[in-house]
């Protein structure tokens, strides 16, 4: 084991909706300690960039160039905010994990882009700062997603096994641990098109409590075209981007319809999943926004048929999980500790990654 290090963990994940940051103690392979957490909401109009690049497939790299550098500077506002607020010295801080703001993802292509200038970040703060999480999975021939499945497992130590730990974001993935066995792959679409849809129908950026989609009623013939592809029976590993699944079939339908169905889509795939793993897990833990919208909780444990509880039922903080595994990572990057697996990613043997940069250095 190496030495334990404070590490400030960053990540805006396919929702867009702003940055998570959290705090940990850890050495790469245990957690000592969870810090504060916290999110800074994107400024209105960056968000809307985003989204109009990510609509545009990625965007081009004129976008890139325009939007890195507002991406970059609202994550350096926002964790002096952050430090700010919580009394948190930065020279307390060892290393930050910034995982920057995936556009496009195209593994088939060997093409991920996560924008954010990890040397910029380590000016701006100060601190050593790692980025550039999944190229090198990608690069190698993985799918660069799900990366957090190693942080489920280090929390997961004491935990009844087999345990599910299902990831409700943009995208849903899923990691099934049972002692050394770890798997992990996307689901299927989780808030993204929800999210979408209701924007769209409703002016709204989520349905709040589930209650669009409560109010509404499963279209199963829109369901059926949703559940219509190859994906969901295909091997893993195996990952999505945020726009692989077309709206095509719900549109005709209402706002409440259509946000109906869309949520049976997400608890629906994530049940289709089961059949891929080794046995049926004990219990599910779910995290991500997905948690909070009671509908989907609902219509997992309908699917599912045994616990699904959200991650707090276990003393985990969901809001803060995912950046919580971005410092853990750059941590694991620095002790040069693998990052993924050929079970969690495809890559062909455990890898490490991440890109160490120092202030006022090019990178490492």
């Amino acid at each position: 084991m190496g030495d334990f290090r404070t590490a400030l963990g960053l990540i805006s994940g396919t929702s867009m909706d702003g940055i998570d940051l959290a705090v940990i103690e850890t050495d790469g392979e245990l957690v000592r300690a969870f810090g504060p957490a916290a999110t800074a909401p994107y400024p209105a109009d960056l968000r809307a960039a985003l989204g109009a690049a990510v609509a545009a497939g990625g965007g081009t790299a004129e976008d890139h160039r325009a939007l890195e550098p507002r991406i970059t500077d609202a994550h350096a506002d926002a964790v002096g905010q952050f430090l700010s607020d919580h009394r948190i010295d930065a020279s307390s801080v060892d290393i930050v994990g910034f995982h920057g703001q995936t556009v496009l993802h195209r593994p088939e292509r060997q093409l991920t882009i996560q924008l954010g200038d990890g040397a910029a970040l380590a000016a701006r703060l100060g601190l050593p700062v790692v980025n550039d999480f999944r190229s090198a999975d990608v690069a190698a021939g993985g799918q660069g997603a799900p990366l957090a499945p190693l942080y489920h497992a280090a929390l997961s130590r004491d935990l009844d096994q087999p345990v599910c730990v299902l990831n409700l974001g943009g995208v849903g993935n899923l990691t099934y641990i049972d002692g050394d066995t770890v798997l992990a792959f996307d689901t299927g679409p989780a808030n993204a098109m929800i999210d979408d849809w209701v924007a769209r129908t409703r002016g709204v950026a989520y349905d709040e409590g589930g209650r669009i989609a409560a109010a509404g009623a499963v279209d199963k013939a829109a369901l059926g075209r949703l559940l219509d592809h190859p994906y969901f029976t295909a091997p893993f590993p195996k990952s999505l981007d945020r726009n692989d699944f077309p709206p095509t079939p719900v549109e005709g339908l209402g706002a409440e319809d259509g946000a109906a169905t869309l949520a049976a889509f997400t608890a629906r795939t994530v049940a289709l999943a089961v059949d891929l793993l080794p046995t049926r897990p004990r219990r599910w833990l779910v995290t991500g926004g997905g948690r909070h919208n009671p509908t989907i909780m609902d219509l997992l444990r309908r699917e599912l048929r045994i616990t699904v509880d959200p991650v707090e039922a276990v003393g985990w903080n969901g809001d803060a999980l995912e950046a919580q595994a971005f410092g853990f990572f750059a941590v694991r990057s620095l002790e040069g500790l693998p990052l993924s697996l050929p079970t969690t990613t495809g890559v062909p043997a455990p890898l490490t990654g991440g890109r160490l940069h120092q202030p006022g250095a090019r990178a490492a």
